[in-house]
């Protein structure tokens, strides 16, 4: 059992976190919720800029719970349809 947040674990984290991020902000959003959407985006945005402040102060733990709330968002997002992704790598949706 794994029971540590190493600091390659939390960066290859970052890393999918961003990517979903950025896939999330770009991909075409659902035309009856656009207002939503953006709120989903703003808390997943919230949410990762928050992780970036614990790992700047050496929290791995924070910062691995916030990324994780961040990519909460964008998955719930995606899964109810507000932005239209296909990758399954990055969001819980079928390709």
């Amino acid at each position: 059992m794994n029971k540590t947040i190493t600091k390659e674990k939390l960066e290859k984290y970052f890393l999918i976190t961003k990517e979903a991020l950025d896939a999330a902000q770009k991909a075409e959003k659902r035309v009856d919720m656009k207002s939503e959407a953006a709120d989903f985006l703003d808390m997943a945005s919230r949410y990762f800029s928050d992780a970036n402040h614990f790992r700047e102060k050496g929290d791995y733990v924070l910062a691995y719970a916030s990324l994780n709330y961040a990519h909460g968002w964008l998955d719930a997002g995606a899964r109810i349809g507000l932005f239209k992704v296909k990758d399954s790598r990055l969001f819980t949706v079928d390709d």
